[in-house]
């Protein structure tokens, strides 16, 4: 190729599937292993060589580029792009046009988790001689009537594309990651607006299909999860800290034990209790009386005492206090979880919208 592959990163969207968690943050930052999602895909990128990136970033702006900066700690450049609305994918790409130029790119929906990354397709895509002029990544999902969906003939070409069909016709759904030539620019100007107002990039590859291009697919063998919900959003972090290696950097009293596979943040404090791995406690936090079991994780400056938390995802600051077991929960940044001791007994709920509570 006469230019390196660049990177279309896209950080926008409201997350409304994961609120009230992302009432105050990007979803696109939400911790897995306390470290956002994003980050997950933007080292896959740079391990693939892309170190060009135009990042779509909408109402979150501010706390994305926060946490990303300039793209140096990723080894790589990072161009941010306001759109003012979500006007959909094929508009992304319209957008970032100009930084884009004539270069072959990958499109990366930043709230995806793929656990083997995206090295071995974007080789594949830039080593190519055979003329591809894009290449979609699926899988196979249970619910496809959620996604966009492929149809492909026996070589693996993609015949057809819709998106969210009611009926759909394969289990084949679209990952979140694509990867174009120059084409596409022309595919995604010529397409019309859908029925939701949005410029689907469906639509556009389907363009590339019925003029003639050349558009291959890639099905994911390893784990892929859009972590657009709850319990996929724990099943993610499950996963990642399958892989956790054991790292205890902060203090831990002689009365208490750290069982297994768990990382143990510089700062991080424990007292009388016991941690089971695999999980992570993050700089600052405090463990005091409690137990932390399997597949939890626990973020900076979080404090956790006289409780049993397990297969939990607990954000920045927060505090649980006194609660016999708190299991498949996430809790948001500076909350606060406790049993209360005052008359009369009952329970107590400050609940934002889309909460979900579940009460023995």
């Amino acid at each position: 190729m006469a230019n390196p592959i660049r990177g279309l990163v896209l950080a926008g969207g409201t997350g409304t599937r994961l609120r009230p968690i992302t009432h105050t943050s990007a979803k696109q930052l939400v911790p897995l292993a306390n470290k956002p999602i994003l980050f997950y895909g933007l080292e896959s990128l740079a391990r693939a060589g892309v170190n060009e990136v135009a990042m779509i970033v909408g109402d979150t702006r501010e706390e994305v580029k926060a946490a990303v900066g300039d793209g140096s700690r990723f080894g790589m450049n990072v161009t941010y792009i306001h759109q003012e609305k979500p006007l959909g994918l094929a508009h992304c790409v319209l957008l970032a046009r100009k930084l884009l130029g004539d270069s072959d790119f990958i499109m990366y929906l930043g709230d995806n988790f793929i656990r083997d990354g995206v090295d071995a397709f974007v080789q594949s895509f830039s080593e190519r001689s055979d003329g591809t002029n894009a290449q979609i990544l699926l899988a196979k999902v249970p619910d496809p009537h959620r996604f966009g969906v492929a149809t492909l003939d026996s070589t693996g070409n993609v015949v057809s594309l819709v998106e969210k069909p009611k009926v759909p016709a394969s289990d084949l759904a679209l990952v979140g990651v694509y990867l174009f030539d120059p084409t596409i620019h022309e595919a995604v100007r010529s397409i019309a607006p859908s029925a939701r107002g949005e410029l689907e990039i469906t639509d556009a590859i389907q363009w590339l299909i019925s003029n003639g291009k050349s558009v291959k697919s890639h099905i994911v063998e390893g784990y892929w999860k859009d972590l657009g919900e709850p319990e996929a959003l724990l099943e993610g972090n499950r996963l990642v800290l399958e892989s956790l290696e054991r790292r205890v950097e902060g203090e831990v009293d002689e009365l208490s034990r750290i069982e297994g596979r768990v990382a143990l943040e510089p700062g991080a404090t424990v007292v009388r209790s016991i941690i089971r791995g695999p999980a992570i406690v993050g700089h600052g936090a405090v463990i005091k009386d409690s137990f932390i079991g399997p597949f939890t994780s626990v973020a900076a400056g979080c404090v956790i005492e006289s409780s049993e938390v397990e297969h939990s995802i607990i954000l920045n600051d927060s505090r649980i206090s006194n609660i016999h077991r708190l299991e498949g929960s996430i809790i948001g940044k500076s909350a606060v979880v406790a049993k209360t001791e005052r008359r009369p007994l009952a329970n107590r709920l400050v609940v934002g919208d889309h909460s979900r509570i579940d009460l023995v």
